[in-house]
């Protein structure tokens, strides 16, 4: 989600970086235009558990960096195409990066966050006691 204050001073090259694919879905976006163009219901059916809404916002704020290009054609229903612009592509290696990095790693993440979550299950027990 972007601040409320568009500066441009961003404190170190990492910052500069996750202000434009940092969030929930705009990696996973990014991810699934590195196949190509899509529509965006393609990018819904891919991400079902994003809303209608915040797709949208994260798509305009990609486009807003010029990091998706939004194709829109002239016809009935309208027909809207989103795709990587020449910029956006220069992510492709960090993307594929942060995959491998998942790949590697799901089980363990996992592993912690289940075990974080019976601790808070365990503990809220006690309290309870």
């Amino acid at each position: 989600m972007r601040h409320k204050r568009y500066d441009c001073n961003f404190g170190c090259p990492v910052e500069a970086c996750v202000e434009v694919i940092g969030g929930k879905w705009k990696g996973v976006i990014l991810f699934h235009l590195l196949g190509g163009t899509k529509r965006f219901n393609e990018l819904m059916r891919l991400m079902p558990d994003v809303t209608q809404r915040m797709l949208t916002r994260q798509l305009r704020e990609l486009e807003d960096d010029q990091i998706v290009n939004r194709k829109i054609y002239a016809e009935v229903p309208p027909k809207v195409e989103y795709s990587l612009t020449g910029f956006g592509k220069t992510l492709e290696p960090v993307l594929h990066m942060i995959q491998e990095w998942g790949v590697e790693y799901i089980g363990q993440i996992t592993q912690i966050r289940k075990e974080r979550a019976q601790e808070q299950v365990e503990s809220s027990v006690l309290i309870k006691e």
